[in-house]
C-alpha cells in the first residue's frame, strides 16, 4: 500500500552491474542490513525516498478522516482510544520522516511535493467516514491491510526504515483490534448498529483491496524494488491474504461481504474474489477521488498555520548554534 505506483528502475541483469552495484546485490542477498552511509546506488536511494516518504505522508493524511470523528465518539472511552490511535499515526509519520532524511532528503522537500501533488499517500484516504461504524472499518480493514504489508518491512534491506517498522506494527496491531472491537460491538447490537456496521463494509471493503496496488500483471516497477528487498512481496500476494485472513472474521461478525462471486476455493487453498475497479483506483491516485482536495488543503492549511513556528524554532536555533560558537572562541 506505501507503494502503489512508486516507479523503480528496470531491474538490473547482474552481467550489466558495475562491481559496486554486485557487491551491494550481494550484500542485498546475504540479508545484510543497508545503513545510511554505505554505498548504494542511486536507484536504490531515490526508490526509498519514494516509498518511505508515501508511508510517511500516508500516516499523515490518515489522522484525518478518523480526527474528523473524535468529539464525536459515542462515549468518553472511545474518545481516548480514538486520540490515542491518532496519536500514534502522527508519531509514525515522525518516524518515517526521520528514516527518509537519512537518505539525504529533508522534510521540507517531502512536504513540497506532498502538497505539489508530486508524491502520493494511500488512496484509501480518499474516502469520506459517514459514520462512526466506518471507524470500525477502517481499524479493521485499513489498518488490516496495513499491517499485511508492514509486517514484512521489518526485514527490509535498509536498516533505518526497518528498524521504524517494528514499532510501528506494534501499535497498528492495536489499531486493528480496536476497529474490529468496534464492529463487533455494532454487529452484535440494535439490528441499526449491524445495519450500520453492514454498510461500513460495504464501502471499504474494494478501497481496501486496492490498498495493496494494481494487480501484479499490471504493476511493472516491482521487479527491482523485490531484488533489492526494498518491497518484500507482490501486491497479489498481499492481496489474497488479506481476502483470507478478512473474510472469517466477517463471517464470525455476521457481515457479508460484498462480492457474489466469494467462494473458497478447495484446490488452491484460498478464496476467489472479485478484484476492484481498477479504473476508479487510478482516478483516486490522479486526484479525482472523493476527499482528495479536501485532504490535501487541509494539509496545506497545516502547512501554513505552522509557519510562526517553524520560524521560531529556526531563530532558537541559530542563537543556541551562536552562543556555542562565542563560548568555544572564549575558550580558545
Amino acid at each position: 500500500m506505501y507503494a502503489q505506483m512508486v516507479k523503480s528502475e528496470g531491474k538490473t541483469d547482474r552481467a550489466e552491474m558495475s562491481p559496486e552495484e554486485r557487491a551491494f546485490q550481494d550484500r542485498i542477498d546475504a540479508n545484510e542490513k543497508i545503513e545510511p552511509k554505505d554505498w548504494m546506488p542511486d536507484g536504490y536511494r531515490k526508490t526509498l525516498i519514494r516509498q518511505i516518504g508515501q508511508h510517511a505522508h500516508s500516516e499523515i493524511v490518515g489522522q484525518l478522516p478518523e480526527g474528523n470523528w473524535i468529539t464525536r465518539a459515542p462515549t468518553l472511552e472511545r474518545k481516548q482510544i480514538l486520540l490515542a490511535k491518532v496519536q500514534d499515526e502522527a508519531g509514525h509519520g515522525l518516524y518515517l520522516y526521520c528514516a527518509a532524511e537519512t537518505l539525504g532528503v529533508s522534510r521540507d522537500e517531502l512536504f513540497e511535493k506532498l502538497h505539489s501533488g508530486a508524491m502520493k499517500y494511500s488512496s484509501i484516504f480518499n474516502y469520506p467516514t459517514l459514520t462512526w461504524a466506518d471507524m470500525g472499518a477502517v481499524g479493521w480493514l485499513v489498518d488490516g491491510a496495513a499491517i499485511m504489508n508492514q509486517v514484512p518491512l521489518q526485514r527490509t534491506s535498509y536498516g533505518p526504515y526497518a528498524r521504524a517498522m517494528v514499532r510501528i506494527c506494534k501499535e497498528e496491531s492495536f489499531h486493528q483490534r480496536q476497529g474490529y472491537a468496534v464492529m463487533m460491538r455494532m454487529a452484535f447490537g440494535t439490528p441499526e448498529q449491524k445495519e450500520m456496521a453492514q454498510d461500513a463494509l460495504n464501502r471499504f471493503w474494494y478501497p481496501s483491496l486496492m490498498m495493496f496496488g494494481p494487480s501484479d500483471k499490471d504493476s511493472v516497477h516491482s521487479a527491482q524494488s523485490m531484488a533489492w528487498r526494498i518491497k518484500m512481496n507482490t501486491n497479489d500476494e498481499l492481496r489474497q491474504k488479506f481476502v483470507d485472513e478478512t473474510v472469517p472474521q466477517a463471517e464470525y461478525l455476521g457481515l457479508t461481504v460484498p462480492d457474489e462471486t466469494l467462494k473458497w476455493n478447495e484446490e488452491r487453498g484460498h478464496y476467489d474474489f472479485a478484484e476492484p475497479d481498477w479504473e476508479e483506483f487510478f482516478e483516486v491516485l490522479k486526484g479525482n477521488g472523493p476527499c482528495n482536495d479536501e485532504r490535501l488543503a487541509a494539509r496545506r492549511k497545516a502547512w501554513d498555520d505552522g509557519e510562526w513556528f517553524r520560524e521560531g524554532l529556526s531563530a532558537y536555533a541559530d542563537k543556541a548554534a551562536a552562543r556555542r560558537a562565542a563560548s568555544d572562541l572564549a575558550a580558545e
